[in-house]
């Protein structure tokens, strides 16, 4: 399988963490007939968000934040993404404190473009002293008392507890009350100049990729391991059960509801600009 010979060659950005390497992994590896050339660049995800931000990337994974930043230059693909129910960011302390004394006190969270750091500003602009960092330093960090709390995600939702630290909030389950919908996390993005073929060639690739993966969960695991050795096989799994489901396949259009009332939540709130363009390719 793989790709033609005079392939044109893409920049693709995902992260390391086990549900994209695990989403990624049959596109990357010519398991997946594709007419392009993908050259893969992992980084996490605040990472990648600036790489895009900066017009660095043809094709990545990016928080639905910082799509709301770029939708004149990007459009989003309905397959590949991480949104669903019971997985959204956790705001954690020390100690138990009432949401109100945090105001003007430093909050950590893991990228002033991710959704974490969106959903905690709709939620309350209050809470606006925020310190950006790694998402995986922000345990660490709230653990020495270096921030009053922080919001996490990915793997630490299941860690947490370890170090003996607090959930105050989860903004998932917030956003899910408030809104109906379930929580958009991250989404694929491509860069619209690639024309609608091109990029209705990449949807229906990365759709046969997580299509791949969910049909031979063992086929990734070797690559999964490789990019997250400090995570136990639990956690991987755990990991990739959460974030890995059916809006990864496509959106569809409770999916589609939920990235457009996030938006314009986060429009209306003066977090990131109005647009007209839609969210999918002209």
């Amino acid at each position: 399988m793989g790709c033609h010979p005079h392939a044109t060659t893409l920049t693709l950005g995902y992260s390391p963490c086990p549900n994209d390497t695990h989403i990624f992994h049959a596109l990357v590896h010519g398991l997946i007939q594709t007419p392009f050339l993908l050259q893969e660049r992992l980084e996490d995800v605040e990472t990648l968000n600036r790489l895009v931000l900066a017009g660095e990337l043809d094709v990545s994974k990016v928080s639905y934040h910082l799509f709301g930043h770029v939708r004149d230059t990007y459009c989003l693909l309905r397959a590949g993404g991480a949104l669903g129910r019971g997985c959204g960011p956790l705001l954690v302390a020390a100690n138990r404190v009432p949401l109100a004394d945090l105001r003007n006190k430093p909050i950590a969270v893991p990228g002033e473009f991710t959704t974490a750091c969106l959903l905690l500003r709709l939620f309350d602009p209050g809470l606006s002293r925020l310190v950006f960092m790694p998402f995986h330093r922000i345990m660490e960090s709230v653990s020495r008392g270096e921030v009053a709390a922080g919001v996490i995600i990915h793997e630490s939702r299941f860690t947490y507890e370890e170090l003996g630290l607090v959930k105050l909030l989860d903004l998932g389950e917030w956003w899910e009350e408030t809104t109906g919908a379930p929580i958009p996390l991250g989404g694929i993005v491509a860069r619209r100049s690639l024309g609608r073929e091109a990029i209705a060639a990449l949807d229906r690739g990365l759709a046969a990729s997580v299509a791949h993966a969910r049909a031979n969960p063992a086929a990734s695991l070797d690559y999964i391991r490789h990019h997250a050795q400090e995570l136990s096989d639990e956690v991987c799994a755990a990991h990739i059960s959460l974030y890995v489901n059916e809006f990864s396949l496509d959106l569809g259009e409770e999916g589609v509801r939920a990235v457009e009332v996030l938006l314009e939540r986060a429009a209306a709130a003066g977090v990131i600009p109005r647009s007209s363009r839609g969210i999918f390719a002209d």
